[in-house]
């Protein structure tokens, strides 16, 4: 892949020189903190035509945020959100590069919902915040369904430390794919570079057929990871606690969703699943 420039919507696009952002976006912290930061910031899906295509002479139309989940909720896969466990570490692809930390995670529903409530609503509110620039990319690139991730880079050693945010590749049912673009969510992320502690944040759009409920092998710079596999186990496992927590306590009558949330189970204490809204 050639080298890639920060456009001035905030994403990476074909080679150009650098545009330097205002700020460096420096701050110490680790995962949850570039988390809480890039909450500020994401989200959505393309639509397809009727039948599975997209329609002749007609490009395809992303669907909103919201109609996006309201079409996996009604998947008999997927198990309601509200209920997991599990943190954002947990399922997260970890890579050590030279002096640095970098995370990367998939951001498909059926992996999200495993997470423990204020993970998922992080997460979900970053998607909301940049739904226009998805939709933007996902026509750019005429994508159906853009498979969307959540990349940090963590500094760790003192000094600078330079690297290519885009010099990814994740092996899926025998095919290479690399992201399609990128969203940056902290101000310095297309300075590639990063300072002691300092973290850097931004949402990668990959290709539809990138699946992430079989096994991936990543390739970041010159490190390969295939942990992906031994997460999947993880998942399975929490998958099936959560299907059980809702056999003992469904969502109690009364109870109304949050509006920015109406089609899933709203947020609750992560051990004890949703919390009860009485009607008004």
């Amino acid at each position: 892949m050639g080298a890639r420039r920060l456009t001035r919507e905030g994403s990476l696009s074909p080679a150009g020189p650098v545009t330097e952002p205002s700020g460096r976006g420096r701050q110490p912290g680790g995962w949850a903190i570039a988390v809480a930061s890039a909450c500020l910031a994401w989200g959505c899906a393309g639509g397809a035509a009727p039948g599975g295509g997209t329609m002749e002479g007609t490009t395809p139309r992303p669907t909103t945020l919201h109609s996006t989940i309201a079409a996996d909720s009604l998947d008999p896969s997927l198990v309601p959100a509200g209920y997991g466990t599990l943190r954002q570490e947990d399922v997260a692809i970890r890579i050590q590069y030279l002096g640095m930390i970098a995370r990367f995670l998939p951001l498909d529903e059926s992996i999200i919902r495993l997470l423990a409530p204020d993970s998922y609503r992080a997460l979900r509110d970053i998607q909301a915040s940049k739904q226009d620039e998805i939709q933007s990319m996902t026509r750019r690139y005429s994508l159906i369904r853009p498979r969307l991730w959540y990349v940090s880079f963590s500094g760790l050693e003192q000094g600078e430390t330079r690297f290519s945010p885009l010099e990814l590749t994740v092996t899926s049912g025998g095919r290479d794919f690399r992201p399609v673009d990128a969203i940056a969510l902290t101000p310095g992320f297309g300075e590639q570079r990063l300072g002691p502690r300092e973290t850097q944040a931004a949402l990668y759009l990959f290709d539809g057929e990138v699946n992430v409920d079989q096994a991936l092998t990543l390739t970041f710079q010159t490190v390969r990871s295939t942990a992906w596999e031994g997460t999947l186990r993880r998942i399975e496992r929490e998958r099936s606690l959560v299907r059980s927590r809702v056999s003992r306590q469904p969502a109690p009558p009364g109870w109304l969703p949050d509006p920015a949330h109406a089609d899933v189970a709203p947020p609750g204490d992560s051990t004890t699943g949703p919390t009860r809204r009485r009607s008004q």
